[in-house]
């Protein structure tokens, strides 16, 4: 994938983080309706797999990821936290399974450009993977895995 780097990355990456918004709601459109988990799947697809990690009145914090080998506590990727703002509708990321979260990575707050820079990275990789996810055409389902591995 090539190298985007818009000129004015704040304006840019709350845009992305809006698109973000619409496309996770499109993607998953009972979100809000899941307590703890659900599964993605797509005809000829790995499983997509969400899990919600904290819920406020305001935010929600969940990870989404791929299962490429059935066994869920081996091989998750791209284990992408996101931090989804209700009020705002904005969904950014706060890290996934090759990338620390911000905090993580830079102790000086003023490195802001970095900061920038590295946010950019994340939300534009999870704009691109929504949109891959959208085209596959997965639907969610609330049935724990345990509920379909019996059926």
């Amino acid at each position: 994938m090539s190298f985007v780097n818009p000129i004015n990355k704040s304006i840019c990456l709350e845009y992305v983080c809006e698109s973000n918004y619409q496309k996770l709601f499109k993607l998953i459109p009972d979100l809000m309706a899941f307590k703890e988990s659900a599964i993605g799947l797509a005809l000829h697809n790995t499983t997509l797999h969400l899990e919600i990690i904290e819920r406020t009145p305001h935010t929600m914090t969940v990870e989404l990821s791929h299962c490429f080998n059935g066994n869920l506590d081996e091989f998750l990727e791209p284990a992408v936290k996101i931090r989804v703002y209700l009020d705002a509708q904005l969904a950014e990321v706060l890290s996934d399974h090759a990338r620390a979260g911000v905090s993580q990575v830079f102790k000086d707050p003023g490195l802001s450009r970095e900061i920038m820079n590295y946010k950019w990275r994340l939300n534009y990789f999870l704009q691109k993977w929504l949109d891959h996810c959208l085209k596959k055409d997965y639907r969610f389902s609330t049935k724990s895995l345990k509920t379909e591995a019996l059926a």
